[in-house]
């Protein structure tokens, strides 16, 4: 997928039909291939998801030192933030990477073992995808919670847009059944595997199925409705209000 600065608020406010306009067609997967990038980081922010666990284990690997190889990968986590920082950049990624790595790197210490430098991570894998398919049966996707903001359509989705919603609960279950498959692995090699084969299998886990999630996410939203734009529709209203008094002050005037 391929990122555009074009904003949400241009699709076609209906479904796209079979042999439709070409360009509007790609004109809403542009779109929805920004907003993806937008709310998961794009290539950088899954860099920077790897970059520490990477660094952890390849240290790890080669001196069995658990101390060095926990500083080294909060380091990194640091410096990564640092950089966006610098830079200006968005920072809500590189940040949630360092309290990942932060909360791997005191449970590990307190324990003293190494492969519970993973574990935090691992169980929140594991909440998330219990809720990508709890709000599913619930009748509120988490992707579409996650998304309905960058979409600038808020939650006008549940009520407004069935279309949308069906797509966004297909999307939570792809979420969810792909992060309990990935859990499906890895905790049993928690118990059975030492630290280094744990760490590679992680490592190696990180970004395919994460591709996977986001590439099945752009399938069900390309071919759904477009969003609504909640912000554009308050800024319509808004201007109707204003020209509604500024005519009854000129009647009044008058």
């Amino acid at each position: 997928m391929t990122s555009t600065d074009k904003p949400a608020a241009t699709t076609d406010p209906s479904t796209p039909a079979p042999g439709g306009d070409p360009q509007t067609d790609a004109d809403a997967k542009a779109v929805t291939e920004a907003a993806l990038f937008e709310a998961f980081g794009g290539v950088r922010g899954m860099v920077e998801t790897v970059v520490p666990g990477l660094l952890f284990v390849t240290i790890f690997t080669i001196n069995k030192d658990l101390h060095v190889s926990a500083i080294a990968a909060l380091a990194v986590s640091l410096l990564l933030v640092a950089v966006r920082l610098i830079r200006r950049d968005t920072v809500k990624h590189a940040f949630s990477g360092v309290f990942g790595v932060a909360f791997g790197v005191v449970f590990a210490m307190m324990t003293g073992n190494a492969k519970d430098f993973y574990l935090p991570g691992m169980l929140y894998t594991l909440g998330l995808a219990v809720a990508y398919i709890g709000t599913s049966v619930a009748g509120v996707p988490l992707i579409g919670l996650i998304l309905g903001p960058v979409f600038k359509e808020n939650l006008s989705w549940r009520t407004r847009n069935p279309g949308r919603k069906a797509a966004y609960t297909k999307a939570s279950y792809a979420w969810g059944f792909i992060l309990l498959a990935k859990c499906a692995i890895l905790f049993p090699l928690y118990w059975w595997a030492d630290t280094t084969q744990l760490g590679w299998v992680l490592v190696s886990l990180k970004i395919p199925p994460f591709l996977l999630a986001v590439y099945l996410t752009w399938v069900f939203l390309a071919k759904a409705p477009a969003p609504i734009d909640v912000f554009a529709e308050m800024e319509a209203e808004e201007e109707a209000e204003r020209s509604a008094q500024a005519a009854r002050s000129a009647r009044e005037q008058g």
